[in-house]
């Protein structure tokens, strides 16, 4: 199936492409789409193969000559942030005239480093497993509560829909924790990185901070806390959203909401999630809202507010989420939401839940009720 990010992935002939996101989110097949597509001939090679786990900066020169033997003038190389000084030799073959292509599974790819090692020569996009529309186009079903429904069970990564094996999703969670984190940088207590992350999957949604999380994790530094919990945001296993507030620090030291990148591997690590489906539908809406936009926050004042937009420094949405909107909810959802809209002198804000449609007129604000099939479609 083509991937909704193909239309968008620019041609970039004089530029690397990188295309950065999640172990086994697709990266590679969707640049292989992008090749077929423009009929085009690579080079294929995979970092992340066994084979290569000792490669080093001096064998780019036999990769040089395998390059010559194949006469090939596209490259595209899989997971090669593995590798140090990868930047040079990249920046080398594009000095020498060749098209590059490159997938990792590490945020440090979009760095604005990188910008100064590739001297600006490289386009970065990011990829993420399939979203819920892309999610019903694969399996020929409709947009409805009930897709809604199995789509935040399984989640989107393409090999588990294929094969719908709990195992599957297990093993990639410990192929992130021990190869793309663990080896990476150096982690022996594997233990402690793992029961930190799965203290994380099962609060999606939830407030967490370094000082909170010692006890469940079993790590007594905040310190080691904190430079796990950077892993694995770099690693895109899960999304830290802070606070919104104009001074960085206030920003900073007050807790974040954490998200997993996919409900699937939730539901396949996890046995309960603190919440419930409400705050995994949470974790849905935050994964669709992160497709488009790169600055989301939560809002926290007289009220609290699931999310707010920020788009060239403009807070332009304020969403609440709730899985059922009824008597008893409604006050404090409506509570939240005005509040961010007044702070943020907005008109209209959302309020996101698994299949009810509504407006109301709260004071001089229109809050619209959608539904998540509706909101994940049209995001």
């Amino acid at each position: 199936m083509l991937r909704d990010k193909l239309a968008f992935l620019p041609d970039a002939s004089n530029h690397t492409l990188i295309v950065s996101g999640v172990r086994r989110c697709g990266k590679s097949t969707l640049l292989h789409q992008l090749l077929k597509r423009q009929r085009i001939d690579t080079l294929y090679v995979n970092f992340d193969d066994p084979r290569l786990f000792d490669f080093e900066i001096s064998d780019f020169q036999k990769l040089d000559q395998i390059i010559s033997d194949f006469g090939q003038r596209i490259l595209m190389f899989d997971e090669i942030q593995i590798v140090r000084g990868w930047e040079r030799y990249v920046r080398q073959k594009l000095d020498e005239g060749f098209r590059v292509f490159i997938t990792g599974s590490n945020a440090s790819l979009l760095s604005k480093e990188l910008g100064t090692s590739l001297t600006g020569r490289h386009i970065t996009m990011e990829l993420f497993p399939f979203s819920y529309k892309e999610f019903c186009r694969f399996k020929g079903l409709e947009l409805n509560r009930e897709t809604v429904l199995e789509y935040m069970q399984t989640g989107g990564f393409p090999e588990y829909l294929e094969n719908p094996f709990e195992e599957v999703l297990a093993n990639l969670l410990d192929d992130i924790l021990i190869r793309d984190i663990a080896v990476r940088y150096g982690i022996k207590d594997t233990r402690g990185l793992m029961r930190l992350t799965k203290y994380l999957l099962s609060n999606v949604g939830n407030l967490i901070s370094a000082n909170r999380l010692k006890e469940p994790s079993g790590i007594a530094s905040a310190t080691t806390i904190l430079e796990y919990l950077s892993h694995l945001e770099l690693s895109y296993l899960v999304s830290l959203v802070p606070l919104f507030d104009y001074s960085l620090k206030k920003q900073s030291v007050n807790p974040k909401k954490i998200y997993a990148i996919d409900t699937g591997l939730v539901t396949a690590n996890v046995s309960k999630v603190k919440g419930g489906e409400g705050h995994k539908l949470e974790n849905l809406i935050y994964n669709a809202l992160r497709l488009k936009y790169k600055e989301i926050y939560y809002h926290r004042g007289g009220g609290e507010c699931d999310f707010v937009v920020v788009e060239k420094g403009t807070i332009t949405q304020a969403i609440q989420v709730c899985l059922d909107l009824n008597a008893d909810n409604r006050e404090r959802e409506f509570n939240g939401l005005v509040d961010a809209l007044k702070a943020y002198k907005l008109h209209e804000g959302y309020i996101v839940t698994l299949d009810q449609e509504d407006v109301f007129y709260v004071e001089d604000f229109v809050i619209k009720v959608i539904p998540s099939y509706k909101f994940m479609n049209e995001v």
